[in-house]
């Protein structure tokens, strides 16, 4: 029977395995249909910026008391995984608390920091559940963003639901555990109670040996089994963020956050019809000027994109958003990712090529959300991980624009001023600074 449970565990570690990296292989080759872009410049101030942005978390401590949250189910993530290690092993091995003989009197230690840490995050996930259910955070609500109706809304309370049964399931299993080594049972090696999981040996104590084996079992396989089926359900959802935080923020943007790219082909022509010196070659424009689908973005915009957690802070700093403009940097940097899904599935049914499907980024974000961005960048700035939704904007505003002759007459005269007498206004350029006479 133990050969048995052996090969069905590695059988389900394979074949979670096999799904997750096919599901990883599918976003690397969206984000591969994008346009190059180079930012590998000043390594050690990009490593310094995934320390701080991505393991330290700094801008979410902003707000003191959501930051410490987070950082309890974020740290309590990664840590309690090196215990999943050990599970993992006693599955493969059809062991018993491997690294027990190994660790000694460290290793009781390690297991009530663990236990102390799962219930960190279990605090923090009610918490959280909370601040969505009860007090009802506006930026957060689904009635008042459209967005989050649906799937994002049930993603969210999904993921604190399962993180807090997985705690559960656990402290059950060290409690039985704790249990069966008093009663002798073969195998389980006298390791002691733990922390948290102790106070529920009184509930569980009344139960036969035999009762306590298929619960302390039945919470093994819950555990790694909700434990891997977590890791493949969070490549779907925005918890993608796990794994890219540390990518983008290494990737990020090392310019001052009102810096805003320019087109290089026209800066090419600009300087040519003004007579100033062009240094080196410009690659001609293949594409378009702009964006009008995600191929035509940069691989960092859709980076961005898989990375961002929904939080909706750049939403609520939105000067846009807050006079009741259609714009949501979040909706932006959604759509651009429910995009990337529809391109994923199309590569999935073409074995890897894209074939069109009549279909764009722009058929998801309408012209008023592009206009009424005003470049602010107080979306960036309020990212905890400075993501981009404006560079998304801009590369289809700019596509809307050059590409469409998709705007207000008044932003046309403009234009054609700028052009013809260098500033916004209808008057002869050696007049602008008259103003400073009277």
């Amino acid at each position: 029977m133990t050969y048995f449970f052996q090969f069905l565990f590695i059988a389900l570690l394979a074949s979670m395995s096999y799904l997750i990296a096919m599901r990883f292989k599918v976003i690397l080759a969206t984000i591969r249909l994008s346009q190059p872009i180079q930012l590998t410049d000043q390594p050690s101030e990009r490593w310094k910026r995934v320390f701080l942005l991505a393991f330290g978390q700094k801008k979410m401590f902003q707000k003191p008391v959501v930051g410490i949250m987070h950082f309890l189910i974020y740290i309590g993530f990664v840590l309690i995984n090196v215990e999943i290690l050990e599970i993992i092993l006693d599955g493969i091995f059809g062991t018993h608390r491997l690294f027990a003989p190994f660790l000694g009197t460290l290793y009781p230690l390690l297991l009530n920091f663990f236990e102390l840490l799962a219930g960190g995050v279990f605090v923090a996930c009610f918490v959280f559940f909370a601040r969505r259910g009860l007090f009802k955070v506006s930026r957060l609500q689904a009635e008042n963003h459209a967005e989050l109706k649906g799937f994002p809304i049930q993603d969210a309370y999904t993921i604190l639901i399962v993180e807090c049964v997985l705690m559960a399931a656990l402290w059950t299993m060290n409690a039985t555990d704790a249990i069966l080594q008093t009663r002798g049972v073969e195998h389980y090696q006298a390791v002691g109670s733990f922390i948290i999981s102790k106070n529920l040996i009184p509930l569980l104590s009344s139960l036969s040996t035999e009762v306590l084996l298929l619960v302390e079992r039945l919470s093994w396989w819950f555990h790694i089994a909700g434990i891997l089926g977590f890791a493949l359900y969070v490549t779907y959802s925005k918890h993608l963020h796990i794994f890219f935080a540390f990518p983008a923020a290494y990737f990020s943007s090392l310019k001052s956050s009102a810096y805003i790219p320019s087109l290089s082909a026209v800066t090419h022509e600009v300087k040519l019809m003004l007579g100033q010196p062009v240094s080196g070659e410009v690659a001609p424009t293949t594409l378009r000027f702009g964006a009008k689908d995600v191929m035509d973005l940069n691989w960092k915009n859709l980076l961005d994109a898989y990375s961002c957690t929904e939080c909706g802070r750049c939403t609520d700093e939105c000067p846009a958003n807050q006079t009741g403009k259609l714009l949501s940097p979040r909706k932006i940097m959604m759509d651009t990712r429910d995009r990337l899904e529809e391109v994923g599935q199309i590569l999935i049914k073409n074995k890897g090529q894209f074939v069109e499907d009549g279909k764009s980024l722009m058929d998801k974000i309408s012209p008023e959300e592009l206009r009424a961005c005003t470049t602010c960048q107080a979306c960036v700035e309020a990212c905890p991980m400075e993501l981009s939704p404006l560079n998304i904007i801009l590369e289809l505003r700019r596509y809307q624009i050059m590409e469409m002759s998709d705007a207000p007459s008044a932003w046309n005269s403009m234009f054609s001023n700028i052009e013809t007498n260098q500033a916004p206004w209808k008057f002869n350029p050696s007049d602008r600074m008259n103003w400073a006479k009277s």
